[in-house]
């Protein structure tokens, strides 16, 4: 039975994401922006939280764990690239490595770019990816510390997964990244859609997070960087995907 998936808003537009099985009864969360509405989430299900997965050390990621771990003792999991910046951890991870949650197993996958030690937890059997600022619905995170190089190495990564995966991203900002997508992409069919169903979303209250890899794959301009349409629209026709990547993170950066 695949694992049970709640997204829980916090902060202004941050996203946590909790995954319960059923049958052993344990629960994690992926990454901590405040501690109220994950509790509030764990009490109105009766759910026990077993296990906190952190992807990276920025605040607004973690912040909220030691009041959550206060109510709800849990096993933190997070880099061991990152471990000096994190909150204190019980098993640090690189990536290859695996660990179970009930019956599902969680892969550690290196996404740095966005900060060095970034890391995604993928789990085959139930088809999810959690990301954070890593890939975003429609976008990819700012390069506080990476470079162009490494982020574009840390989406193949993602890109390589099956199509029908859920991408658990960390952040609304669809809306944002749906516009800046239009003037590097604009006569992509399947985006010029998919910007009417984020407006849709948006007007109704409903998150655009999380997403499906197939979508992202066809209308990120992040994970197109090699498409011929989107290099000619930049006039870069014969430069290579990594100086296209480079072009759309400066772009999106200045957007």
């Amino acid at each position: 039975m695949p694992l049970e998936l709640v997204t829980v808003p916090c902060l202004e537009d941050n996203y946590a994401f909790l995954v319960h099985d059923a049958k052993s009864g344990e629960t994690a969360v992926i990454d901590v922006p405040e501690a109220g509405p994950i509790k509030a989430a764990l009490a109105a299900r009766g759910w026990t939280l077993s296990h906190v997965l952190l992807t990276h050390h920025h605040w607004d990621h973690v912040d909220g764990l030691p009041d959550l771990l206060a109510d709800h003792p849990a096993r933190v999991v997070g880099a061991a690239a990152d471990a000096h910046r994190l909150p204190p951890l019980d098993l640090a991870v690189t990536e290859g490595d695996s660990f179970r949650l009930g019956s599902d197993s969680f892969e550690v996958l290196d996404v740095s770019g966005h900060t060095i030690g970034h890391i995604a937890f993928y789990t085959p059997e139930s088809k999810l990816v959690f990301t954070a600022d890593s890939l975003m619905a429609l976008g990819c995170g700012r390069l506080f510390e990476g470079t162009p190089a490494q982020m574009l190495e840390s989406m193949a990564k993602l890109a390589a997964l099956p199509g029908d995966t859920t991408v658990c991203s960390g952040h609304e900002y669809t809306t944002t990244n749906a516009k800046f997508a239009a003037t590097v992409d604009p006569q992509n069919p399947a985006l010029i859609s998919r910007i009417q169903d984020i407006a849709e979303k948006r007007a109704a209250g409903m998150p655009t997070v999380p997403s499906r890899l197939q979508l992202e794959m066809d209308t990120n301009p992040f994970l197109r960087a090699s498409d011929p349409a989107i290099a000619a629209h930049l006039e870069m026709a014969d430069s290579t995907p990594l100086d296209v990547f480079t072009e759309i993170r400066a772009r999106r950066d200045r957007f």
